[in-house]
Order: structure tokens, then sequence, then C-alpha cells
């Protein structure tokens, strides 16, 4: 038995799910609406405040998609009722970083600034504060986009372990290097 893919999920107040016949999931919230089409394989059974997942056969295949189709609807429904939110911190001598509407203008030691178009789903806030860092903050319901776009930003510079300049997620650790020694 899959130990995440047997636990139901509850729905918080507010939320509703719903299965159509092509075995597609919609999930609606106070923060949005999400939808995604889980494989025949798995049934989805929606009781009076919880999710129930149960799997056709034990094939190696179908377990694991058993407790992973458990965690993407679990996924939608916890951004749908309390959303999800990731921040980055620009660091660099003259790394900035400005919103615009939908499109993030960056500075980050190129001969240009980037223009980075932010998808409707995801909201964006740009922070400047005297005497820190640039700080950006995406927030939305789709962990999963959320990801993916914070992930692209992050590659326009990641940061460097020599000098921990670069675009980084906030608290993520940076292993930093020793420089060249030079002759003594």
């Amino acid at each position: 038995m899959s130990r995440i893919g047997v636990q139901p999920i509850q729905l918080p107040s507010g939320v509703h799910v719903s299965v159509d016949e092509n075995n597609e999931v919609h999930v609606k919230g106070p923060k949005g609406e999400s939808s995604r089409v889980i494989d025949p394989a798995i049934t989805v059974e929606v009781d009076d405040q919880q999710v129930v997942l149960s799997r056709k056969s034990n094939q190696k295949k179908i377990k694991a998609l058993h407790g992973l189709s458990r965690a993407l609807i679990n996924n939608m429904v916890e951004g749908v009722s309390q959303g999800y939110s990731i921040q980055l911190e620009f660091n660099g001598v003259g790394y900035r970083a400005e919103a615009k509407g939908q499109v993030l203008e960056m500075s980050v030691g190129y001969s240009h600034d980037i223009h980075f178009e932010i998808p409707e789903e995801i909201q964006l806030e740009a922070k400047t504060e005297r005497r820190s860092n640039p700080k950006v903050t995406l927030t939305s319901h789709d962990k999963e986009l959320l990801g993916e776009v914070a992930a692209k930003i992050r590659n326009l510079r990641p940061p460097e372990p020599y000098k921990g300049k670069g675009i980084r997620y906030v608290n993520e650790w940076i292993r930093r290097k020793a420089g060249k020694a030079g002759n003594v």
C-alpha cells in the first residue's frame, strides 16, 4: 500500500472538489481554481469533507501514480485555500528589481536590463529597502507554476560560490569557497 496515497485529503471550508467522467479533478476555493487530469488507473472519490484515492491494481507504476496523484490533488487543495509564496533575493552591487504590472525588470550585472514576463496566475511584488538587497515575492495558488517561474528567474543569474552574488531564494544556503591562496 502507498503510505501517502491511502491518506484522505481533508477539505477546508470554502473549497469544493469535483471529478468529471474523464477523471479530471476540479478544485475551487477562495484563492482561485485549478484542474488536473488524473490517470484512469486511479479512482478519485469525493465524500462530504474529504477526498479519497484508490487504485485498480498493484503494479509498480500504478502504486507510484497513487501517491503522486494524492500529492498533486493535496497541493491543489492547499493552493486554492491558503496559496503559496516564494521570495527571491538579489545579492550584488548594482543589482535591482522592479515590478511594472506583470513584468519584472531586473538589472543583474549584464550589459542590458532583463524584462521577465510573469504569468497572470502569479502576483508579483518587488521591494527594495534602503541598505538591503532587493527582494521579489511571487504568490500564487498553483505550486507547480510558481516553482517553475521562480526557478527561471533564479537561473538568469544563479548565486556563485566565491562572493555569493546572484539571485537566490530567501533562506537558501550557499556553500562558500575560499578564493585563490596565492604564493607566500
